[in-house]
This record gives structure tokens, sequence and C-alpha cells, in this order.
């Protein structure tokens, strides 16, 4: 494939028609990345740094203060939703397809800003990572923090996470736990030979049919908690009574809980089965307290509220690092087959970010 060039001072709604029209789902960055590079080397007032598939472009103008404006450049698998289309929808123009809402559009506007804003008012790092939409272990983000710690330093961050344009403070952490069924193998003509695997998960899935989710208040916002069932993985063939069965169940737990109160919890709702914890991250408190963020608040016009989902703010909090949500797009749309980003939402960020840096 011929290297794509990317024209960062172009409309933002065609850059990011442009930015997703170039496939990039978890694992498959590299063009993109690539295209991102050799468009930021092009801007002489920005220092630009490659780790892997993750591109990091800052200024350096001795200002008192830095920033992180961060996003992820990958997505989840498309789903005939390539190439993008801009439709005009009830006098507004919608652009549907793949990492419209998440979240090539906050991209986007990352990039226009990185290259028409040359003297912010503050010292910016703007970082463009991979590998957001699978494991944490594999996260482009954490691997900068290991890597190169000193690139996330900063007074402040804002991910550009869909959030229809308004900030989102703080995420909840999300956990991942197996649950484990034994039974004895027979043939299912003579079930009472053996002990039926997939029917001993009845009580656990009980259980979470009856379970009410907590909202929590954190920091003034209330957060939503959530516990589901997300995969099950058993038997061998139609004829055989199954020895063995898997449940995955995911919890969303309020950023005022840590992951092992998180895990003390499940085990208390699930007591009695065995239980393995598979994947963890840690929320994020809101920090909507801190000077930093009342500012961000201001400059976007924005009315806080809590962010459901877990995002990559939770990395900046355990650096210590205030951190917000704030892109153009419906979370709600977030991997939907009809994903699609309002234009307007992507001209307000990329105002709200410019005012932000340029006016104070």
């Amino acid at each position: 494939m011929a290297p794509v060039t990317l024209n960062l001072e172009a409309d933002v709604v065609e850059l990011t028609r442009d930015i997703c029209d170039i496939e990039s789902v978890s694992g498959n960055e590299k063009a993109l990345a690539d295209a991102i590079e050799a468009a930021l080397r092009g801007y002489s007032h920005l220092e630009v740094i490659r780790d892997a598939d993750a591109i990091v472009a800052r200024t350096n103008l001795g200002r008192s203060s830095r920033v992180v404006i961060a996003g992820h450049i990958d997505t989840v698998p498309v789903a005939n939703n390539l190439p993008v289309k801009l439709l005009s929808m009830e006098r507004e123009q919608v652009l549907y397809g793949r990492g419209t809402v998440d979240m090539k559009a906050g991209v986007a506007v990352q990039l226009k800003l990185a290259a028409t804003v040359a003297e912010p008012l503050v010292d910016v790092t703007w970082i463009f990572y991979d590998h957001e939409e699978v494991e944490a272990t594999k996260n482009g983000l954490g691997r900068l923090s290991r890597n190169r710690p000193d690139l996330l330093e900063a007074n402040f961050a804002v991910l550009c996470e869909p959030t229809n344009a308004q900030v989102e403070g703080g995420c909840n952490g999300t956990m991942r736990v197996d649950l484990t069924f034994s039974g004895v193998k027979a043939h299912s003509a003579r079930p009472w030979m053996g002990k039926n695997a997939i029917h001993a998960t009845a009580e656990a899935l009980t259980r979470l049919a009856a379970y009410q989710p907590a909202e929590v208040e954190v920091d003034g916002l209330v957060y939503r908690e959530s516990l589901n069932a997300v995969l099950i993985n058993g038997g061998i063939a139609t004829n055989v009574i199954p020895d063995l069965c898997n449940v995955t169940v995911n919890y969303r737990f309020a950023p005022s809980k840590s992951g092992a109160e998180a895990e003390a919890h499940l085990r208390e709702v699930f007591a009695g089965f065995d239980l393995t914890v598979t994947d963890l991250a840690e929320g994020a408190r809101p920090g909507l307290d801190r000077e930093e963020a009342k500012a961000f608040v201001a400059a976007t016009n924005s009315v806080a509220r809590p962010k459901y989902g877990w995002t990559d703010v939770a990395r900046f909090s355990e650096l210590g690092v205030p951190a917000v949500n704030y892109g153009p797009g419906d979370p709600s749309k977030a991997h939907a087959d009809d994903e699609a980003v309002p234009a307007s939402q992507i001209y307000a960020c990329e105002t709200g970010l410019r005012n932000w840096l340029t006016v104070g």
C-alpha cells in the first residue's frame, strides 16, 4: 500500500474522514501511525517522537506548565462501515463509519490543533497511541508510561474520547473475572452417568440476573456501576454431557473503589464459586476540584458529567495528573455498526480546545 499523505490544515471534518479511511483495527495501526508521523514532522514547532505505533509531538516553549492531549488511533473491527460516508441529516452533516466516534474525530481535532496552534499558552504534548481497544497489557499509552514516563509528565491531561463535546470527569474501573464450573463427561443418552457443567452455571447466572448495580456519588458526580455475564463457553459436542463451562463476567465499578475492593465485592457476590480475575483496570476520580479542570470546563462551555466506561484518564490518574475526557461523538455509538458523529460536534471540540490553548 502506498503511503498516505494527511493534510493537517484541511477542514477538520475532511481530516476526520481521511484518517477514518485508513483502516487501523487494533494491531494494524502502522499505516495510520506512519501517516501521522510524516505529517507532524513537517512542523518545525513540534518535536516528534515515535514508540512502536505511538506518535508523540510536543512543543518546547518554556511555558510555566504543560498539558497532555491524547487519543488512540486504533478501532474495533470494521463491520462493512468503511469507507466513511458524509451525509446531510435534518440540516446537519453527519459522518458515518468505523472510527468516526471512537475516536478518530477526536484524533483529527488533535492533529489540526497540533499543526495550527504553534504558540499555545502552555506547552502541549500531543499523544496518538495504539492498542487501546484490546487488553490493557498491550495499551500503547501504558507502554509509553513504561518506556518514556517523562513524556506523560504534565499539570493536566485531556483524553479526546467521545463525550458529545462535553467534559466527562474520571471514569469507572473495569474488571473481568472467569467463573469456572466442572462436571463429568457422559453420553447425552445417559446423562445420569455424568454431571452437566453448563447446568452448574444456573445459580451464578441467577445471582447475576437479580443483582442491583449501585449508583455511587464521587466528587459530586454520580457513577453507575454494572455487572454482566459477557461470554459463556462449554461443551465439546452435541451428544456429550459437558464436563467444563466458563462464564466471563465484566464488572464496571465506581472510581471510589480500588481494584482490590472490586475483587472483594465479586468474591462476595459469587461466594462458593471458582473465580479468577483475568483483567483489571483501575478507575479515576473526576478531579474536577482542581483549578486546571475548572478552567478547562469553563473554556469549553461544558457541564461536567461522569464517564461510565473505562478510559485512559485512569493512567494519568495513577501518575498524579488530573485528567478529563472531552471529544466529539455520542459514546453510546462507539463500536456500533452505524457509528456516526455530527460534524457540528467536531467543530465544537476544535473551537473549545483552541480557545483553551490560546485564550485561556
